[in-house]
């Protein structure tokens, strides 16, 4: 696997060089912030915009889940996952307050950024997997969809309330079956929604394992060649590095027992997203754990952040609990920059955090930057914290033009001014 791994790895850094060129002959490699802008002078200012050509990568804090809004170099748009996790017990406040629900505020959150594009709807949904805190929960006080009352407003209804969403892409479409249907009533209002956009002739997709090709700029993508998003692995499927060929991790359903059928969140779908020389992975709530050896191919995670490679960023798998984030996925990914998305206590686990640090996974130094971190969780954690250099706020990645640096920008989420908190880079692209 090292071997095929370290091929492929040449491979796309070579395609990447030819792409960086490309661009540096159509003239458009250059920092699009002055230095003004990336100064101390901007801490306690509005995050300037993103601009043409530049890359950001938005983890959206809201306290109640996941949510990831991605704006391509040409505007083109991308939202992972929509979260709404409910209960009080050991969970993060909700930002900026509860007055609107989670999925209202990272509405908000969108159609603030999506402004400087001049579009108003999102391109892409993806899903990475069916749990309240990625696609949102109901309740007994959940309101109804004005717009198609056969679903509820939580989570990513609650986007597409206010949002336009061309495409969703999810795991289990069209009929969610692998390895059973979800009865939950989260999972069926969220299949009422995919129904009434199918019933609308809106476009729906289950993920394609290995394409790179399914998720694509939309707006000027011969512009900006060096950009491509791997469907790296989803339900158990992982990309073999080898043109869009993949391999099953997981034996097949007819060989287990009910009680060992893949769980939902070893189904998440992963993503590489690369610009030039900047990589970027997400993985949804996947993990390695194997019931303490018992059944090995429960982890997905390594096999997938194996055929991933290095990359700049990386987004913690399963929020950095304690089932995740094992030793050869940190070997594997080796970022410069670990992000986590965290709104409960067990969010972030003293283990994990101690193998994101270890120069003995990979050399060097790297940040750990989380976006809702409870002052218990940091207090478990203390023989660590000092090395978790920002504990509160959204997290945005923003890469230059051509992919050759970011810098890392921390906001303040108890309201929608977007003041910057922290800077961290620059940061050069390996």
């Amino acid at each position: 696997m090292q071997q095929v791994h370290s091929v492929t790895r040449v491979r796309n850094r070579l395609g990447r060089v030819a792409g960086v060129l490309t661009a540096l002959i159509a003239g458009t490699i250059a920092w699009a912030e002055p230095a003004a802008a990336t100064g101390p002078s901007l801490i306690g200012s509005a995050l300037p915009p993103w601009t043409p050509g530049v890359l950001d990568i938005h983890q959206i804090a809201t306290g109640r889940g996941n949510a990831a809004l991605i704006v391509g170099p040409d505007g083109t748009s991308l939202l992972i996952d929509a979260g709404t996790a409910s209960g009080n017990a050991g969970v993060t406040p909700a930002m900026p307050d509860d007055s609107r629900r989670p999925g209202e505020w990272i509405a908000r959150y969108v159609q603030r950024h999506l402004a400087a594009t001049r579009r108003e709807q999102l391109d892409y949904f993806v899903a990475t997997h069916l749990h309240p805190d990625h696609i949102g929960d109901i309740g007994t006080n959940t309101p109804p969809s004005s717009r198609e009352p056969s679903y509820m407003l939580t989570g990513v209804t609650d986007v597409a309330e206010a949002i336009l969403i061309d495409t969703v892409i999810d795991r289990g479409f069209p009929d969610y079956s692998y390895p059973t249907r979800w009865p939950a009533g989260f999972a069926r209002n969220y299949f009422a929604f995919i129904d009434s956009r199918q019933k609308a002739g809106k476009r729906n997709e289950r993920v394609r394992v290995g394409s790179a090709d399914q998720i694509q700029l939309r707006y000027a993508a011969d512009q900006y060649p060096s950009f491509v998003v791997r469907n790296i692995a989803a339900n158990g499927i992982v990309w073999t590095g080898h043109g869009n060929a993949t391999s099953s991790a997981v034996p097949a359903l007819k060989d287990l027992a009910q009680k060992d059928y893949p769980d939902e969140n070893m189904c998440s779908i992963a993503l590489r997203l690369s610009y030039g020389s900047f990589d970027y992975f997400t993985g949804g709530d996947m993990h390695c754990d194997t019931y303490m050896g018992d059944t090995p191919w429960r982890d997905i995670e390594t096999p997938a952040s194996r055929v991933t490679g290095p990359v700049e960023v990386a987004v913690a798998n399963h929020h950095g609990y304690f089932d995740a984030v094992g030793a050869e996925s940190v070997r594997a990914l080796q970022p410069l920059v670990w992000v986590v998305p965290a709104w409960h206590i067990t969010h972030l686990n003293m283990g994990v955090l101690e193998r994101m640090l270890s120069e003995r996974l990979y050399p060097g130094p790297r940040e750990v930057l989380a976006t809702d971190l409870l002052p218990a969780t940091a207090l478990l954690n203390q023989r660590f914290m000092a090395k978790v250099k920002s504990t509160s706020g959204h997290i945005i990645i923003r890469v230059a033009p051509g992919g050759k640096e970011f810098r890392v920008y921390i906001t303040d989420n108890r309201d929608e001014a977007d003041t910057v908190k922290a800077i961290f880079g620059p940061f050069v692209c390996r």
